[in-house]
């Protein structure tokens, strides 16, 4: 018998259109966004909700890791083809997209932050980075952020940083007396944790092919991808039949994936989509009234017909947060 999760019928319930919500997902490079949390997007913005995606740093350091693209004039040009890939990725997903403009921080500073260059993004005061993601959530106004982990999703310092600077950013953006000539102050009123890729999903979807006799798909997995996340796990968005349209956002990175990658596209989309559905997120602060488990990033924030449920200036402009186990 295999014991990989099943879907529960209420998981299978239609949600209600999204008119007028807004959602943003604040990730540290470009290629990020597409391989964590594209279809969850893509299912929102076909329920008419705005969405958009902040990207902290250019991915200037990233490998080349498909090798049809590693060429000597690919890689002179790697910062430029990282935003065109972008620009595509967007296109496909129907999201809108900032730059906050900071400077790959690469892999140098995992063991030692000494060794960070001073111009990086994990090398500057978290305060003073959070100002530019205070401008963006003040124009922008979301009612949701997603973000990493407090572990960044992976020990990358740039990842590190995004968790750090969008905490930061979103105390200092309800705060009328942070950055006063950067908006009007805006109380977000959810925040998620990205837990897309935690290992509960990689075991299912394993034993799902092997079920099916299809050769495994555990060899494909780094070591570190399976790492336990699943009990942390609050809402599950049902978005499989956005798959298809997160594989074609991950292969506009076209110098960062491989289109015959076994970690990315190994499983079958029909293997996915029936064994594990979702995505999956960790809601750590929330202030509406909200029922764990949840199917709906906006769980709390709908109203009646396109309506939304919220008015910032009803609260403190330093909110308290719910934390959730």
């Amino acid at each position: 018998m295999c014991n990989h999760r099943r879907v529960r019928d209420e998981e299978m319930a239609p949600t209600p259109g999204a008119a007028g919500l807004r959602l943003m997902h604040v990730h540290a490079h470009p290629d990020d966004e597409s391989s964590k949390g594209a279809a969850t997007m893509a299912y929102y913005v076909a329920q008419g909700a705005r969405v958009m995606v902040v990207t902290c740093t250019g991915g200037e350091l990233g490998d080349i890791l498909n090798p049809a693209m590693n060429t000597p004039t690919n890689r002179l040009r790697l910062a430029q083809l990282r935003r065109s890939e972008m620009a595509e990725a967007a296109r496909i997903l129907g999201i809108e997209h900032e730059w906050l403009g900071f400077h790959d921080s690469g892999f140098q500073g995992v063991d030692d932050p000494a060794l960070l260059a001073p111009d990086s993004f994990a090398a500057q005061d978290v305060d003073t980075a959070a100002g530019r993601l205070v401008r963006v959530i003040r124009s922008f106004r979301p009612h949701v952020v997603t973000t990493y982990d407090e572990g960044g999703g992976y020990p990358h310092p740039d990842h590190i940083m995004t968790h750090k600077v969008t905490i930061a950013a979103l105390d200092a953006a309800a705060d009328p007396a942070q950055w006063p000539d950067d908006g009007s102050a805006w109380v977000v009123p959810k925040l998620y944790y990205d837990m897309t890729l935690n290992g509960a999903r990689f075991a299912a979807l394993d034993a799902a092919m092997r079920e099916r006799g299809l050769a495994s798909w555990a060899e494909a997995l780094p070591p570190r991808r399976l790492d336990e996340k699943g009990a942390r796990v609050t809402t599950r968005i049902r978005c499989g039949q956005y798959f298809e349209t997160r594989n074609r956002a991950l292969r506009a990175h076209r110098t960062q994936i491989d289109p015959n990658d076994a970690f990315f596209f190994g499983v079958p989309l029909d293997v996915q989509q029936a064994s594990w559905p979702t995505e999956d997120f960790q809601l750590v602060r929330s202030l509406v009234p909200i029922t764990l488990p949840e199917t709906d990033l906006f769980a709390g924030l709908r109203g009646g017909g396109s309506d939304v449920d919220w008015k910032p200036d009803s609260v403190p402009h330093k909110p308290s947060s719910t934390s959730m186990p």
